[in-house]
């Protein structure tokens, strides 16, 4: 009787060891949209181009969009040239807009499915950093939202069958388009921020159409920016964080009307705030980027009441920070990896990690994952004490953040979706 005990706790040791979790990566930097890995996964630590990668899968035509996953499926988007007969070798000015479907296992591309076409008629015109396939597709039970900035945004079954498309929302962009949606019960809410009238935008998740939308308080300079909206709950009631430029509003989810707004100098913003100890962290972006530590518990203009500190310090352009257990972490796009506290400002570390970077921070229990423009992704031990735990080469370019699969990290370079295991 004990051998059969022992053997039956020795069965579930190594089932537990080996039962790796199947949690969803349905959007842009995750479940809680804040670059936070669930904590029963387990993801590896150190790879290169021979070590630990599980495959390798050539993708069609130019995208940033980072990798989602769910029920063994991998979802991007990309912008498939298509040019037309007399350009002949010339840059094409037509693009598919297409969604790529991927086998989890074995990285085998399940099914491609143009979504919309960009023509002449919807100028092409993008940062060389940017792509016209950059925004993050969505995923919510067995439906699919993806989009693709000023040309337009879709809903499509899981298999891929399109359920409806709007393109009502064309804005004159300016380096091409950049923000992420977010899904707030039944409504899709993302940023125009184009090179006049700036808007907040929220559609009917089922139907496509307009639920509602919010021009933005101050009419900047530079009114071009690419953020994504973040969702808070404060005192059990849900604000929208929408930066823009020059301000950042707490918007209704339901109706769009603004809760409090914060301002400041800042224009083509990009990271996605990121909400830790009540306290919602905004970047400002160009052209001296400043880090906002903002209470958001006011109403109306809070400039003066509600920012509890802020700071200059190589803070991000692009990349997006994460939080954990009172500090935040962020690094600026030229390599300058920085540590904070969150409640006080003060800065704990500034290391230089090396490289430039664009793609947005991830933090698994205890680790940060810093992927830079070449594909390197240095691993930092979460603390107050700078530990470099690997330097992870890949050796191709990549802008998009890290996706995380099953136990695995999903890494999306310029020509190429990887799938890494330990």
């Amino acid at each position: 009787m004990v051998i059969v005990l022992r053997a039956l706790l020795l069965l579930t040791f190594w089932m537990g060891t080996y039962v790796h979790s199947d949690e969803p990566w349905p959007t842009f930097r995750g479940p809680t949209g804040d670059g936070i890995v669930p904590p029963d996964v387990s993801l590896p630590l150190s790879w290169s181009v021979q070590e630990n990668i599980e495959w390798r899968t050539e993708l069609p035509g130019k995208g940033w969009s980072s990798p989602v996953y769910s029920n063994g499926r991998i979802y991007v988007t990309t912008a498939i040239a298509e040019p037309s007969e007399q350009d002949g070798d010339k840059e094409a000015n037509t693009f598919s807009l297409t969604l790529l479907i991927i086998d989890a296992k074995t990285g085998t591309r399940l099914k491609s499915i143009p979504v919309m076409q960009q023509t002449e008629q919807r100028p092409a015109k993008m940062h060389a950093k940017n792509s016209h396939a950059s925004p993050t597709p969505i995923i919510d039970g067995d439906r699919i939202f993806v989009h693709f900035g000023y040309q337009g945004t879709a809903c499509l079954s899981t298999d891929g069958e399109i359920v409806w498309t709007n393109r009502d929302f064309y804005f004159n962009p300016q380096h091409g388009n950049g923000g992420t949606p977010i899904l707030v019960g039944n409504h899709l809410i993302f940023t125009c921020d184009g090179g006049k009238e700036p808007k907040v935008v929220a559609l009917h998740a089922d139907t496509g159409e307009l639920a509602w939308q919010s021009l933005r308080p101050v009419l900047s300079k530079r009114t071009f920016s690419f953020g994504t909206p973040t969702l808070i709950e404060v005192d059990g009631v849900k604000q929208v964080i929408a930066p823009g430029s020059d301000s950042v509003s707490a918007l209704d989810p339901e109706t769009g009307q603004t809760i409090w707004e914060v301002r400041y100098d800042g224009y083509s913003v990009i990271p996605k705030p990121v909400y830790h100890q009540g306290i919602v962290f905004v970047a400002t972006c160009y052209e001296t980027s400043k880090l906002l530590a903002i209470r958001p518990t006011g109403q109306g203009l809070v400039t003066d009441t509600h920012v509890q500190w802020q700071t200059n310090k190589s803070v991000s352009h692009t990349p997006s920070i994460v939080a954990h257990e009172g500090l935040i972490y962020w690094v600026s796009d030229d390599g300058i990896g920085m540590c904070a506290e969150a409640e006080t400002g003060k800065i704990v570390y500034r290391k230089r990690i090396g490289g430039n970077f664009s793609a947005s921070l991830l933090l698994s229990r205890d680790r940060i994952y810093f992927t830079n423009e070449e594909g390197v992704t240095t691993v930092v031990r979460a603390g107050r004490e700078f530990e470099v735990l690997a330097t992870n080469p890949i050796e191709e370019r990549t802008l998009a953040s890290l996706g995380v699969c099953e136990d695995s990290l999903l890494l999306r370079t310029a020509n190429a979706l990887y799938r890494i295991s330990q």
